[in-house]
């Protein structure tokens, strides 16, 4: 989901502006926004990260803010893009926080998981072409992180939508086709695609 994070400088200047606004929030929690926007939920999510790296949040505040955010898919696309570009590594129970979260959202998960896989996927191949290896890497990470991720989770939503992806590439029909020709995926690029989904099959059996 990289592409997502690619936004104007206007709305790059609001959306830190907001993070700011954020960090002085009471550390109780976060305050989220009903109609939360794909730029706050981004900077709420990266605010989260940095507080649970510095001082430290607690598994029931990860859960309550995580499933306000998901209440809307603005706010479920911006935790995404912030949590799986982040390279650092969550203390074991807050990661289960996270998880116990997520599982609470599992078809909306699922399916921004799985997309989230292809486009990374895909990307480290479009970056490789232009030479540029330090957002073919940051692609990889993505990638990495997204698999992982699927991997703790296992479930059966997300296991529909590898199957749905798998019979897209394959078929240029189903659930996935119209994803698959919007982005303009080349062969290598559905290959690629492919070759994650057939490593998630093999774990899942």
């Amino acid at each position: 989901m990289t592409t997502d994070s690619e936004q104007s400088s206007s709305a790059h200047d609001s959306m830190k502006q907001y993070q700011t606004e954020q960090e002085h929030s009471p550390p109780s929690g976060l305050q989220i926004p009903a109609e939360v926007t794909f730029e706050q939920a981004i900077a709420l999510t990266q605010t989260w990260l940095d507080r649970a790296m510095r001082d430290g949040v607690s598994a029931e505040q990860t859960e309550q803010a995580i499933a306000q955010l998901f209440a809307t898919m603005n706010g479920a696309r911006g935790f995404f893009v912030a949590f799986l570009t982040d390279n650092r590594s969550l203390d074991p129970a807050l990661l289960n926080a996270v998880l116990r979260a997520l599982a609470e959202a599992p078809e909306t998960v699922a399916n921004l998981l799985v997309k989230n896989l292809a486009m990374s996927s895909a990307m480290a191949i479009a970056h490789r072409r232009r030479e540029d290896e330090i957002n073919a890497q940051g692609s990889e990470n993505v990638r990495s992180r997204t698999f992982n991720l699927i991997c703790r989770l296992s479930s059966p939503a997300i296991q529909t939508e590898i199957a749905a992806l798998k019979r897209s590439l394959e078929s240029d029909e189903g659930a996935y086709a119209s994803f698959l020709t919007r982005w303009g995926y080349d062969a290598e690029q559905r290959q690629a695609i492919e070759t994650a989904c057939n490593s998630l099959h093999s774990h899942f059996r």
